[in-house]
């Protein structure tokens, strides 16, 4: 199996010289682990490593901690830490005794326990980082950068990457970002999601909720990844499942703790009225989205009736994972009025608002940037718009806006 470096490697080290913990969290499989053992191979101090998952080392560290510190001293890599939160206030006596960079490095799978943990014991001693599965620019091997409307920042993306035509976009959205097939440890796509949602998802959805049906579930999370680049409908996803409303928001809740998916709230503000109020849901990984709506192969999805929202799924999805691998926080948004005027995504960045709709087409109209007047009310000045489609090359309708294909993202 070949190891692809990571986007976030040179972020994660550079930070771990200015902070004594970091804590990176993701969902289970995304390479988390993988990368920290890498990095730690390649220092060139001797670096402890335990897993939680490891039931001894689990039992230990929640009820002896102190015990568990002598064994394993830093520096150390403790691996799904989100296990033993009774580790924390111990971290932090020692973070404020030695005040030593880069001492603990811990990974977690179920981000919103851990921010709980987090912030009550290490509020400011430690660094959070969030990676997803792979980004396309990883998979091609190309610098990460936070994804911005300029057109000479994007034509160096574009000078970075081969282009590639729709069939092989929709190759690429099907076959998604999880490293064990990516690298080629696995060949059997099916397999590797079948087994991801059985043995993790599941696994992690019991032990966070209890006594949970199987099979209702997977009906759940197919019904959620229908929904995939739609505004968020409970009544839908509940009725689908066969469960109620609380239930399907209660584990929406799950999926968003354990990394599966994220949600785009609209842009609001006191100037734009008339906003609607419910968030758009998308998953981080668009091969789970694929796998669990049952398209066989790429191509039917690029004939299907998901071919246009699993798109842009997989283009919000790049760019958060760009800011993500730079350990940023992207500020994006979408819009949509109760007139149905909508904008796929607002950008914020630089105190501007930048636009973008995200179509499949290879020759987008420059009546599709109308929409972006709807903004110009807005107290923040408005940027460069753009159609982000599956163009073979970057190019612009004028100078305000630009026409990026989406495999530069």
């Amino acid at each position: 199996m070949r190891y692809i470096r990571r986007a976030m490697e040179n972020t994660f080290l550079r930070l771990s010289k200015e902070y004594a913990a970091l804590l990176l969290t993701g969902p289970r499989q995304a390479g988390k682990t993988t990368m920290l053992q890498k990095l730690a191979q390649e220092e060139n101090i001797s670096r402890n490593y335990v897993t939680l998952d490891d039931l001894t080392e689990r039992e230990m560290a929640k009820n002896d901690p102190k015990m568990f510190f002598q064994i394993h001293k830093p520096p150390v890599f403790i691996d799904e830490v989100q296990y033993a939160p009774e580790l924390f206030p111990y971290i932090k006596i020692h973070i404020d005794q030695n005040h030593r960079p880069g001492d603990f490095w811990l990974t977690g799978s179920q981000v919103f326990k851990l921010m709980d943990g987090v912030q009550e014991s290490l509020a400011g001693r430690v660094c959070l980082l969030h990676m997803s599965p792979m980004s396309q620019a990883e998979i091609c091997g190309a610098v990460t950068e936070p994804f911005e409307l300029d057109f000479e920042k994007l034509s160096q993306r574009i000078r970075e990457r081969k282009a590639i035509d729709t069939p092989a976009v929709y190759e690429r959205i099907w076959s998604g970002g999880m490293p064990a097939l990516v690298s080629g440890q696995y060949s059997d796509h099916r397999a590797v999601y079948s087994s991801y949602v059985s043995t993790y998802i599941d696994r992690d959805v019991k032990e966070i909720s209890g006594a949970i049906d199987s099979l209702r579930f997977m009906s759940f999370i197919t019904a959620a990844a229908a929904l995939a680049g739609q505004m968020l409908n409970y009544k839908t996803i509940a009725d689908a499942a066969g469960i109620d409303q609380v239930s399907a928001k209660k584990w929406l809740g799950i999926l968003e703790r354990l990394g599966i998916i994220f949600y785009l709230h609209p842009y609001s503000n006191n100037m734009l009225k008339r906003m609607v109020t419910k968030p758009k849901l998308y998953f981080y990984d668009t091969g789970l989205v694929a796998y669990l709506t049952k398209w066989s192969n790429s191509g039917t999805l690029m004939n299907g009736a998901m071919s246009g929202t699993i798109l842009e799924n997989f283009a919000v999805s790049e760019i958060v994972k760009s800011y993500q691998n730079c350990g940023l926080e992207p500020f994006i948004y979408y819009y949509r009025d109760k007139d149905t005027k909508e904008i796929d995504i607002l950008l914020e960045s630089n105190g501007k608002l930048y636009p973008m709709e995200i179509k499949k087409t290879a020759m987008p109209q420059k009546q599709l940037t109308r929409v972006f007047r709807v903004i110009d009310k807005a107290p923040l000045a408005r940027g460069a718009g753009a159609v982000i489609c599956t163009s073979d090359r970057l190019s612009a309708f004028d100078s305000e806006n630009l026409i990026v294909p989406v495999w530069a993202i």
